[in-house]
C-alpha cells in the first residue's frame, strides 16, 4: 500500500446500507476463476465460529454455533489490527502475501482500510493489505450476495463470527454491516454491498479483479465502485421509496459511535435484541417496526433507514426487540 489509512470517522456516508450479523462457516470446492467467483482471504480451511454475549467489548471467538435466531453483537475498534494490537496470525492477517485465498473461512476479526491500491484511490483493503472488491450481480437494498459456488472459490467472501470485531481504518462504522450467506456463514458489506477477496490477488495492492466481467470492482469506503468513471456510478436510492428492512445494527451511542458496542439484527419477522434497551442510534437498510418490549410487545414505532438519535423520536434507550418485513 502507498498511502496511508485515516482514522475512522463516526459521520455518515449517502452509501452506507447496514445489515446485521452472524456466524459458522463452510469450506468453497476447488479454485476456478470465472467470471463470477469466490473464496476468503485465508489459507485456513477450518471454519471458526463462537456464540454471541451479552456485551459487544472484546472478547475471545470460540468454535461453536449461533443459538440466537438473528442476533448478535459486533464491537467496532477505531484504527488497524496493529494499533489494536490483535493477535499474530489471526483475522485476516491468516492469509500471507502469494497464498491464494481459495476458501471461505470465517475469521474473529476482519480490517477494512481506505487506502490505495494500484490505480484505485480509495479503495478498501483487509489487514493484510488486500484488495476488497464488490460485485454487480449482488444487491445493496436490501443486501444480498448472488455469488456462491464456484462463484465464492474464485471471489472469497470476506466473512466474520459473530461475536467478532471489525476494525475501521478510514471506513465508518456506520456503513459496515453483516449479511447471513446462502449456507449461514456470515458475510461482511460496506455501504450495503457484500465485499469479497479475489484469488488471483497474490500480493498487497494487487488489483487483478478490477473490471473482471465488467461486474467486479474494488470497493470504495462509502460502498460505490473505485476505479469507476465519473457519472457511471448508481445514483443514491431514493429513502422516500424504503423497502422493508432484513437486517440492522444498533449502536449504544448517538450518531453510530464506535467508542461503544454495538449488535445486530436480522429477520425475518420479530427479532428480540440480545441486549435490550441500550440503543441510542439505528442503522439499516430500509424500514422497520422497533418495539419497546420483547417479542414485539409495548410501545412500538415505524422507522425508515438510518436513525442517528433516538432521542428525536422518543425512543432512546428502548428498543428490545425489532420487527422486520
Amino acid at each position: 500500500m502507498t498511502r496511508t489509512t485515516t482514522t475512522a470517522t463516526t459521520d455518515r456516508t449517502k452509501y452506507r446500507r447496514n445489515t446485521a450479523l452472524f456466524a459458522s462457516f463452510a469450506a468453497a470446492g476447488a479454485l476456478l476463476l470465472s467470471a463470477c467467483g469466490g473464496g476468503d482471504d485465508s489459507g485456513s480451511g477450518k471454519s471458526e465460529g463462537s456464540r454471541p454475549t451479552s456485551s459487544a467489548s472484546d472478547r475471545a471467538a470460540d468454535s461453536g454455533s449461533d443459538s440466537y435466531s438473528g442476533s448478535m453483537d459486533l464491537a467496532f475498534k477505531s484504527g488497524t489490527a496493529k494499533q489494536n494490537s490483535a493477535p499474530k496470525m489471526t483475522g485476516d492477517w491468516a492469509n500471507p502475501p502469494g497464498k491464494p485465498a481459495a476458501k471461505p473461512v470465517q475469521r474473529k476479526w476482519v480490517q477494512l482500510s481506505a487506502s490505495r491500491a494500484g490505480d484505485l484511490d480509495p479503495v478498501v483493503v483487509n489487514g493484510s493489505g488486500f484488495t476488497l472488491y464488490r460485485f454487480d450481480k449482488d444487491t445493496a437494498a436490501p443486501s444480498k450476495s448472488n455469488c456462491d459456488g464456484a462463484c465464492a472459490t474464485t471471489w472469497p467472501p470476506v466473512l466474520v463470527n459473530p461475536g467478532g470485531k471489525v476494525f475501521v481504518d478510514g471506513v465508518e462504522p456506520s456503513a459496515v454491516g453483516v449479511i447471513t450467506r446462502a449456507d449461514g456463514t456470515h458475510q461482511v458489506t460496506v455501504g450495503g454491498w457484500p465485499v469479497y477477496r479475489f484469488s488471483k490477488d497474490l500480493k498487497p495492492g494487487d488489483t487483478n479483479g478490477q473490471g473482471v466481467g465488467g461486474t467486479w470492482f474494488g470497493v470504495r469506503p462509502d460502498g460505490g465502485k473505485s476505479g469507476q468513471p465519473a457519472g457511471q456510478e448508481e445514483p443514491a436510492p431514493d429513502e422516500s421509496q424504503q423497502a422493508p428492512a432484513t437486517s440492522a445494527i444498533l449502536f449504544d451511542d448517538a450518531k453510530f459511535s464506535d467508542n461503544g458496542p454495538a449488535q445486530g439484527v436480522a429477520g425475518p419477522g420479530c427479532q428480540n435484541v440480545a441486549r435490550p434497551k441500550v440503543t441510542s442510534s439505528i442503522s439499516m437498510s430500509g424500514s422497520a417496526k422497533i418495539w419497546s418490549g420483547r417479542n414485539c410487545t409495548g410501545e412500538s414505532k415505524v422507522v425508515k433507514g438510518d436513525v442517528a438519535d433516538l432521542a428525536t423520536i422518543g425512543f432512546d434507550n428502548k428498543i428490545s426487540s425489532v420487527k422486520f418485513g
